[in-house]
């Protein structure tokens, strides 16, 4: 997000900055990295503690560790799958990238590792490639949600708002009423300055029984940027702990800060409508 200080921007700027990260996060799993408005998960992998509860160094610890494992056979996919995503979640996404190009060469015709490969390309901010390779991930004849529901956050940072939320809605079809799609949905509004649209379609997804941490953040954001701080607030320390709590509502209170931008974005949501 658009946190660096800067003094004067547009609030289309701000908005873009800003939702463009949240939609890497959201592509980067549908629900599997962790970033500061977002929690996760790592498949196929046993901590002593849930991913999403630890700090910046235990998810180090995590990785390394996850690390040791691949080294030891680079051909185990699940090893290098789990590596991968750990590296995206501790902001290593040039190295996630590096596993995933190896371990898509060692399997170039699975799914997941292709769904996966086009995930870290997509972090690593090449879109182009991630659109290529996630399309070919998908066969027409048992179309995945997921492989949609990403394809979708890829057209999004694109730019390519209008194809993007087609593959939302087909993903849906597919897969009803799940949350992570629907708050890509709604962070697909966000992004176009459309907030109250991208509230209806959060707190739909809140309201599914699936819905993460991560899409109760995504709702903070789109309230919080319409001036209702103190809803916000309340939404972001739902379901976490007081250190994760406290974080996600400083990071909140960065960006309501910056120049009253949820004031510009309000405005110029009333004035589209």
């Amino acid at each position: 997000m658009n946190s660096h200080g800067q003094t004067s921007f547009s609030s289309n700027r701000f908005l873009r900055g800003t939702a463009m990260v949240i939609l890497a996060v959201t592509l980067a799993s549908c629900g599997t990295q962790k970033k500061e408005l977002t929690t996760g998960s790592i498949p196929s992998a046993n901590f002593s503690k849930p991913v999403q509860s630890m700090n910046a160094t235990e998810l180090s610890a995590a990785a390394e560790s996850i690390g040791k494992a691949y080294e030891r056979n680079p051909k185990d996919r699940a090893a290098g799958l789990n590596y991968a995503n750990m590296l995206r979640m501790t902001g290593r996404n040039e190295q996630a990238l590096a596993v995933m190009q190896q371990v898509a060469i060692n399997f170039p015709a699975d799914r997941e590792v292709l769904a996966a490969y086009g995930k870290s390309q997509a972090a690593a901010g090449q879109l182009e490639q991630a659109l290529n390779t996630i399309t070919r991930a998908q066969t027409p004849d048992r179309p995945d949600w997921k492989l949609k529901s990403a394809e979708g956050a890829i057209l999004d940072q694109l730019g390519r708002a209008g194809e993007a939320r087609q593959r939302y809605r087909e993903a849906l079809d597919i897969q009803p009423n799940e949350p992570t799609v629907l708050s890509n949905l709604g962070m697909s509004y966000l992004l176009n300055k459309d907030l109250k649209t991208a509230e209806t379609y959060l707190k739909s997804a809140v309201s599914q029984s699936g819905a993460d941490s991560s899409v109760r953040q995504n709702l903070a954001l789109a309230v919080g940027l319409q001036g209702r701080f103190a809803e916000a607030e309340q939404i972001a320390r739902q379901e976490l702990s007081p250190d994760q709590a406290e974080a996600n509502v400083k990071y909140l209170r960065s960006i309501m800060s910056q120049q009253n931008a949820w004031q510009k974005l309000a405005k110029d949501d009333k004035g589209t409508n």
